[in-house]
């Protein structure tokens, strides 16, 4: 039997190269994202066999929906991957980065809870072993010059899957957070710096597939960013903060 996956965030980058890996492998697919055409071009490269479903992951009610039809389309999801993201620059001195803030948190935080929420009564009820993926970030792992809604909306969602997976525990639905370090997508491409350990987008859909696939509570991908996230979180803040202080920043832009 198939596996049955839902992917936001799934008209590009790592939401695109997850859903070519799963697909490619037979799995059968909701695919969710803002943009309805390129969702169904996906669809039509991937055989057009697949759910779409055009929606905004801070809309609740729309991912409400999602979910009703894809359980009575297909059944329970065997895994269900919150990947929907957006990042900008934002300082907090600029009055006009506050909407980038709220919408940074509204998708980062709210629309990964909101993803998951409709999934899981079903994926109690089901049988087997289930998984709850969220992508947060390393930027969740120490606050970035430049970066304070993207790294704080990383951070708060590295919490939040924390406290789901010991809700879901008990339910034999395992939470699998995936922090990556840099990957090629149209997110990165914006950055003006050089990003250490770059790994193209269907590599990383490799690795997080694994991960996901032995039920990994925690996984910074690709390793090498692991070791220097743990590395930085160990610093004394002054050290931290002078090390930081001048290092490149996100260009700042409206969402």
């Amino acid at each position: 039997m198939s596996l049955k996956v839902f992917i936001t965030g799934a008209s590009s980058g790592i939401g695109e190269a997850l859903a070519v890996h799963y697909a490619a492998e037979g799995a059968t697919l909701g695919l969710a994202a803002r943009r309805p055409a390129a969702l169904d071009d996906l669809n039509r490269r991937l055989g057009g066999r697949h759910a779409c479903y055009a929606l905004d992951v801070s809309d609740a009610a729309a991912l409400h929906d999602a979910a009703t039809d894809f359980i009575a389309r297909f059944g329970a999801p065997d895994i269900v991957i919150a990947n929907a993201g957006v990042s900008a620059g934002t300082l907090t001195e600029y009055e006009a980065d506050l909407a980038a803030f709220r919408r940074i948190l509204d998708t980062n935080v709210y629309g990964m809870a909101a993803t998951f929420s409709p999934f899981i009564p079903a994926m109690k009820a089901a049988r087997g072993e289930r998984r709850l993926v969220g992508i947060a970030s390393v930027a969740g792992i120490r606050g970035l010059p430049g970066a304070e809604a993207y790294s704080a909306s990383k951070a708060a969602a590295i919490t939040y899957l924390e406290s789901l997976r010991l809700e879901m525990r008990p339910y034999g639905i395992r939470v699998v957070t995936i922090a990556p370090g840099y990957i090629e997508t149209p997110m990165t491409a914006v950055n003006p710096y050089r990003m250490p350990f770059l790994l193209p987008a269907a590599e990383a859909a490799r690795r997080f597939a694994r991960a996901i696939r032995r039920g990994s509570s925690y996984a910074v991908i690709p390793w090498q960013m692991g070791v220097v996230a743990k590395l930085l979180r160990m610093l004394p803040n002054a050290l931290y903060d002078r090390l930081f202080a001048g290092a490149p920043r996100k260009p700042r832009g409206l969402l």
